[in-house]
């Protein structure tokens, strides 16, 4: 069975320069992806990097998950669970989405709060003593626990299954 891409004259398989110009980063940084086990490659008779088409989406998505604060082990953890041929599914897409949820909702909710509250105080006095000898007396939210508070929105870290 002829594979529809080579019948159009379109290569299945990419070089390390052409996923680097088509995913938008550098190939120090395919290499290092490479290396963390987040994708593959397979190496040609003449010892040059060739990468499926599908890692597009897997650079894509490491991507995404990157510049929202996913760390490099927990996209490993979700990379883990997909197949290893083939493009992720939506179906799987919308699995990994759904497990880093409510750590994504946190940060939100982190974020807002320090947003909202940047031209007050820290939340520990230790930037505005004088305002908060008012609103901590005495250093009560030190009983809470060490660090901003005020600040802090609590909440547990989800990790993936």
């Amino acid at each position: 069975m002829t594979n529809p891409l080579e019948a159009a004259g379109i290569a299945t398989t990419l070089s390390v320069g052409e996923v680097a110009s088509r995913s938008g980063v550098a190939v120090s940084t395919l290499h290092f992806y490479e290396a963390k086990g987040l994708i593959a490659s397979h190496r040609t008779e003449g010892n040059q990097r060739r990468y499926a088409r599908e890692v597009l989406r897997r650079v894509a998505f490491i991507r995404v998950a990157q510049r929202v604060g996913i760390s490099l082990q927990d996209i490993a953890a979700a990379l883990a669970t997909l197949p290893d041929t083939g493009a992720p599914s939506r179906a799987d897409w919308k699995r990994l989405s759904n497990t880093w949820r409510g750590d994504l909702d946190q940060r939100i909710a982190q974020l807002e709060k320090l947003r909202d509250t940047l031209d007050d105080c820290i939340g520990c006095g230790c930037l505005s003593i004088d305002r908060c000898r008012l609103r901590n007396p005495l250093d009560q939210l030190g009983e809470q626990g060490s660090g901003p508070q005020r600040l802090l929105v609590a909440g547990p870290r989800r990790k993936l299954r």
